[in-house]
Protein backbone atom coordinates (compact mmCIF):
# COMPACT_ATOMS: atom_id res chain seq x y z
CA UNK A 1 0.00 0.00 0.00
CA UNK A 2 1.39 3.34 -0.94
CA UNK A 3 2.09 5.81 1.57
CA UNK A 4 0.23 9.21 0.44
CA UNK A 5 -2.28 10.05 -1.83
CA UNK A 6 -2.15 13.53 -2.79
CA UNK A 7 -4.85 14.99 -4.60
CA UNK A 8 -3.76 18.21 -6.99
CA UNK A 9 -6.02 21.18 -6.89
CA UNK A 10 -9.16 19.72 -7.61
CA UNK A 11 -11.38 22.91 -7.28
CA UNK A 12 -14.39 24.65 -9.36
CA UNK A 13 -11.91 27.17 -10.90
CA UNK A 14 -10.27 23.84 -12.49
CA UNK A 15 -13.82 21.97 -13.24
CA UNK A 16 -16.33 22.40 -16.07
CA UNK A 17 -17.34 26.06 -15.99
CA UNK A 18 -14.59 27.15 -14.02
CA UNK A 19 -12.12 30.42 -14.85
CA UNK A 20 -9.65 28.09 -15.85
CA UNK A 21 -11.68 24.56 -16.67
CA UNK A 22 -9.84 21.78 -17.39
CA UNK A 23 -11.83 19.46 -19.99
CA UNK A 24 -13.22 16.47 -18.11
CA UNK A 25 -11.70 18.29 -14.89
CA UNK A 26 -14.70 17.00 -12.92
CA UNK A 27 -14.64 13.49 -14.37
CA UNK A 28 -11.97 12.34 -11.82
CA UNK A 29 -13.43 13.17 -8.71
CA UNK A 30 -15.10 9.86 -8.10
CA UNK A 31 -12.09 7.59 -9.11
CA UNK A 32 -9.87 10.22 -6.22
CA UNK A 33 -12.56 9.12 -3.47
CA UNK A 34 -12.58 5.79 -4.16
CA UNK A 35 -9.14 5.11 -4.00
CA UNK A 36 -8.76 7.43 -0.79
CA UNK A 37 -9.84 4.17 0.96
CA UNK A 38 -6.00 2.76 0.20
CA UNK A 39 -4.06 5.21 1.62
CA UNK A 40 -2.64 5.84 5.08
CA UNK A 41 -2.78 9.39 4.75
CA UNK A 42 -4.25 12.01 2.22
CA UNK A 43 -3.05 15.01 1.22
CA UNK A 44 -4.77 17.86 -0.77
CA UNK A 45 -3.66 20.68 -2.01
CA UNK A 46 -5.52 23.83 -2.78
CA UNK A 47 -4.63 27.05 -5.51
CA UNK A 48 -5.16 30.34 -2.92
CA UNK A 49 -4.03 33.49 -5.21
CA UNK A 50 -4.55 36.85 -3.89
CA UNK A 51 -6.97 39.23 -6.15
CA UNK A 52 -3.61 40.92 -6.85
CA UNK A 53 -1.80 37.95 -7.95
CA UNK A 54 1.24 38.23 -10.76
CA UNK A 55 0.11 35.74 -12.36
CA UNK A 56 -3.31 36.62 -13.43
CA UNK A 57 -2.86 38.23 -17.08
CA UNK A 58 -5.60 41.37 -16.10
CA UNK A 59 -3.32 42.28 -13.40
CA UNK A 60 -0.73 42.98 -16.63
CA UNK A 61 -2.37 46.14 -18.56
CA UNK A 62 -2.15 44.80 -22.41
CA UNK A 63 -1.97 41.20 -21.27
CA UNK A 64 -3.62 38.32 -22.98
CA UNK A 65 -4.27 34.83 -20.72
CA UNK A 66 -2.13 32.37 -21.64
CA UNK A 67 0.82 34.58 -23.36
CA UNK A 68 4.15 34.61 -21.44
CA UNK A 69 5.93 36.70 -19.32
CA UNK A 70 9.49 37.49 -17.29
CA UNK A 71 9.38 37.42 -13.77
CA UNK A 72 12.11 37.03 -11.49
CA UNK A 73 12.02 33.53 -10.75
CA UNK A 74 11.71 32.67 -14.77
CA UNK A 75 9.61 32.05 -17.40
CA UNK A 76 5.43 32.39 -16.46
CA UNK A 77 2.26 31.91 -17.92
CA UNK A 78 0.02 34.86 -17.71
CA UNK A 79 -3.25 32.22 -16.76
CA UNK A 80 -6.91 33.97 -16.16
CA UNK A 81 -7.92 35.14 -12.56
CA UNK A 82 -8.91 32.05 -11.46
CA UNK A 83 -8.39 30.12 -7.46
CA UNK A 84 -9.13 33.89 -5.65
CA UNK A 85 -8.72 33.15 -1.76
CA UNK A 86 -12.11 33.07 -0.33
CA UNK A 87 -13.99 32.75 -3.25
CA UNK A 88 -16.12 29.57 -4.78
CA UNK A 89 -13.97 28.88 -7.54
CA UNK A 90 -11.14 28.15 -4.87
CA UNK A 91 -13.22 25.72 -3.39
CA UNK A 92 -12.82 21.96 -3.60
CA UNK A 93 -15.52 20.41 -6.08
CA UNK A 94 -18.15 20.07 -4.22
CA UNK A 95 -18.21 15.77 -4.83
CA UNK A 96 -14.59 15.33 -3.58
CA UNK A 97 -14.75 14.02 0.18
CA UNK A 98 -12.81 16.36 1.56
CA UNK A 99 -13.34 15.33 4.98
CA UNK A 100 -10.81 12.68 4.04
CA UNK A 101 -7.52 14.56 4.56
CA UNK A 102 -5.21 14.64 6.80
CA UNK A 103 -3.95 17.83 5.98
CA UNK A 104 -4.60 20.81 2.99
CA UNK A 105 -1.63 22.51 1.71
CA UNK A 106 -2.53 26.04 -0.08
CA UNK A 107 -0.27 27.61 -2.47
CA UNK A 108 0.24 30.79 -4.86
CA UNK A 109 -0.63 32.88 -2.23
CA UNK A 110 2.46 35.04 -2.42
CA UNK A 111 1.77 37.86 -4.80
CA UNK A 112 4.77 38.05 -6.07
CA UNK A 113 5.50 34.10 -7.18
CA UNK A 114 3.35 31.58 -8.66
CA UNK A 115 3.21 27.94 -7.30
CA UNK A 116 2.88 24.95 -9.50
CA UNK A 117 4.38 22.40 -7.56
CA UNK A 118 2.71 21.22 -3.97
CA UNK A 119 6.34 21.50 -2.68
CA UNK A 120 8.26 24.74 -3.56
CA UNK A 121 6.80 27.58 -5.31
CA UNK A 122 8.01 28.82 -9.15
CA UNK A 123 11.53 30.25 -7.78
CA UNK A 124 11.91 26.07 -6.69
CA UNK A 125 13.69 27.20 -4.12
CA UNK A 126 10.61 28.35 -1.63
CA UNK A 127 9.11 25.05 0.30
CA UNK A 128 5.36 24.90 1.00
CA UNK A 129 6.14 22.45 3.47
CA UNK A 130 4.58 19.37 2.62
CA UNK A 131 8.12 17.70 2.14
CA UNK A 132 8.64 18.16 5.90
CA UNK A 133 5.15 16.71 7.12
CA UNK A 134 5.67 13.62 4.96
CA UNK A 135 8.80 12.72 6.11
CA UNK A 136 7.70 13.58 9.99
CA UNK A 137 4.99 10.86 9.30
CA UNK A 138 7.20 7.99 7.71
CA UNK A 139 5.34 8.65 4.14
CA UNK A 140 8.05 7.61 1.51
CA UNK A 141 6.04 6.49 -1.58
CA UNK A 142 3.44 9.10 -2.99
CA UNK A 143 0.78 8.85 -5.51
CA UNK A 144 -0.75 11.79 -6.96
CA UNK A 145 -3.82 12.89 -9.23
CA UNK A 146 -5.34 15.52 -10.12
CA UNK A 147 -5.68 19.18 -11.96
CA UNK A 148 -4.18 19.66 -14.42
CA UNK A 149 -1.73 16.91 -15.21
CA UNK A 150 0.93 18.87 -17.29
CA UNK A 151 1.16 21.80 -14.95
CA UNK A 152 0.66 21.30 -11.19
CA UNK A 153 0.63 17.59 -11.01
CA UNK A 154 3.90 17.51 -13.07
CA UNK A 155 5.65 19.96 -11.59
CA UNK A 156 4.97 18.39 -7.86
CA UNK A 157 6.01 14.92 -9.37
CA UNK A 158 9.20 16.14 -10.39
CA UNK A 159 9.63 17.78 -7.45
CA UNK A 160 8.85 14.63 -5.15
CA UNK A 161 11.20 12.28 -7.13
CA UNK A 162 14.10 14.95 -7.06
CA UNK A 163 13.45 15.07 -2.89
CA UNK A 164 14.01 11.05 -2.92
CA UNK A 165 10.40 10.30 -3.42
CA UNK A 166 8.61 7.21 -4.45
CA UNK A 167 6.04 8.59 -7.07
CA UNK A 168 3.22 7.31 -9.02
CA UNK A 169 1.32 9.29 -11.02
CA UNK A 170 -1.78 7.83 -11.59
CA UNK A 171 -2.59 9.39 -15.22
CA UNK A 172 -6.50 8.14 -15.29
CA UNK A 173 -7.44 10.06 -12.40
CA UNK A 174 -5.55 13.38 -13.99
CA UNK A 175 -6.82 15.57 -16.80
CA UNK A 176 -4.69 18.32 -18.65
CA UNK A 177 -4.45 21.97 -20.09
CA UNK A 178 -2.29 20.79 -22.71
CA UNK A 179 -0.83 24.33 -23.95
CA UNK A 180 1.12 24.45 -26.95
CA UNK A 181 1.98 20.09 -26.39
CA UNK A 182 2.60 21.05 -22.55
CA UNK A 183 1.14 17.82 -21.57
CA UNK A 184 3.55 15.20 -24.05
CA UNK A 185 6.79 17.58 -22.83
CA UNK A 186 5.54 16.99 -19.20
CA UNK A 187 5.39 13.07 -19.96
CA UNK A 188 8.84 13.21 -21.13
CA UNK A 189 10.07 14.59 -18.15
CA UNK A 190 8.31 12.67 -15.48
CA UNK A 191 9.58 9.58 -17.55
CA UNK A 192 13.06 10.80 -17.30
CA UNK A 193 12.60 12.00 -13.81
CA UNK A 194 12.07 8.33 -12.33
CA UNK A 195 8.06 8.66 -12.13
CA UNK A 196 6.18 6.04 -12.53
CA UNK A 197 3.20 7.00 -14.64
CA UNK A 198 -0.35 4.23 -14.11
Amino acid sequence: MADALIVIDVQNDFCPGGALAVAGGDAIVAGINVLMADFNAVVLTQDWHPADHSSFADNHSGAEPFSMVDMPYGPQVLWPRHCVQGSNGAAFHEALNSNRADMIIRKGFRPQIDSYSAFFENDHKTPTGLEGYLRSRGLTKLVLTGLATDFCVGFSALDAAALGFEVTVRMDLCRAIDLNGSLAGMVDKMKAAGVALA
